[in-house]
């Protein structure tokens, strides 16, 4: 099962983080959408416009996950190197693992990143 982790700013747009899970998982069809509670309003409509359930984690969810993208900022921020990253292997369940590497969309506000897991 393959999950999307979408991090990102207030400032995102729907269509800028429709843009990048649609450039992140062509080929690839992800099963849920796995995002930071406190996004989750923003990400509801693009779970909801693809039929994914929507994977809001709790910030201490992400706190240790290590990740193969590290940015200082999101460490001392989250506890872990990529939010998007970490969400995707959250969502995805114990095992995970990267599939795709954290990508940033062209207005650079969304993250994204793919996992792929046992869990269905």
């Amino acid at each position: 099962m393959i999950v999307a982790g979408i991090g990102c700013t207030s400032r995102a747009t729907l269509a800028e983080m429709r843009a990048l899970l649609e450039e992140m998982t062509r080929g690839r069809a992800p099963a849920r959408i796995a995002c930071l509670e406190g996004r989750a309003h923003m990400l509801a409509p693009l779970a909801q416009a693809l039929d994914l359930p929507l994977v809001p984690l709790p910030r201490a969810a992400l706190r240790g996950i290590s990740t193969p993208t590290i940015s200082g900022r999101v460490m001392a921020e989250f506890g872990t190197g990529s939010v998007a990253e970490a969400c995707a292997l959250a969502g995805a369940g114990t095992g995970a693992a990267i599939v795709a590497l954290r990508q940033t969309s062209d207005a650079g506000q969304a993250t994204c990143a793919l996992a792929e897991g046992m869990t269905e």
